[in-house]
């Protein structure tokens, strides 16, 4: 049964906000590569470099490397431009620094889309979601609000914008909206791949491979969404 619908597309810049390298990887890049195939501008802003990610590796190791494998995930998907703010990895929080963070981006690049992951308490099917990515996804719904509001964060010196149309948030359990992603799932397991250390970290298992782990929801978001291959989003209208 055919039960999502169309995400719009509607818009010709989008900033992702995640909290990690890999989290764009698992899930959204697949829509990202064929947005930036149509010619939309996307800049990807990561709240930390995943320092803490890799259990074998100590941070001042793994943190570079993973901002490397990060370019390199980006390159695979088309996006040109990434950003880092230096969060601690593991142990961000909610509140205002995180959100000035954000808004500070979203004035700077001024998109009418921003990306962002799942920020419910669990992902479909029950999965625990993990603390970071709670925090940073509903500082990113927050922060699209506060980047428009010239008398928050006045000491930025940028100019608010209000332009955002959409939040898109992947992984969200209340996804109703879907991107069709058939022609560009190569391109989201080779941006997936790109992790190579990180991947090798995590061990044998459906989570270290990524065309095991992202093919299955692929098509099952597909057989929702008319066939072939899909993605979905939660979408928030601004």
């Amino acid at each position: 049964m055919d039960d999502l619908e169309q995400f719009p597309e509607d818009w010709d810049t989008a900033l992702a906000v995640v909290a990690h390298p890999d989290d764009m990887e698992y899930g959204a890049s697949g829509a990202v590569a064929r947005w930036t195939a149509q010619g939309k501008k996307i800049v990807y802003l990561l709240a930390c470099r995943g320092e803490a990610g890799i259990d074998g590796m100590a941070p001042e190791e793994a943190g570079p490397l993973r901002e490397r494998e990060q370019w390199a995930a980006c390159a695979a998907v088309g996006v040109s431009e990434l950003e880092f703010l230096d969060h601690p990895d593991g142990m961000m929080e909610y509140g205002l620094p995180l959100r000035r963070d954000i808004a500070a981006a979203i004035r700077r690049h001024r998109p009418e889309l921003v990306i962002t992951g799942n920020y419910r308490e669990s992902f479909a099917g029950g999965f625990l979601n993990q603390a970071d990515h709670i925090a940073v996804g509903r500082a990113t719904v927050d922060a699209v609000r506060d980047a428009g509001n010239r008398w928050v964060f006045r000491d930025l010196e940028l100019e608010p914008w209000g332009g955002v149309k959409y939040v898109g948030v992947s992984g969200s359990p209340d996804a109703v909206h879907a991107v069709d992603i058939t022609d560009t799932f190569d391109a989201a397991v080779a941006s997936l791949c790109a992790h190579e250390q990180y991947l090798a970290g995590l061990g044998e298992g459906v989570m270290g491979d990524p065309d095991a782990f992202l093919r299955p929801y692929a098509e099952k978001a597909g057989e929702r969404f008319g066939g072939g291959l899909a993605t979905t989003f939660e979408l928030l209208r601004m």
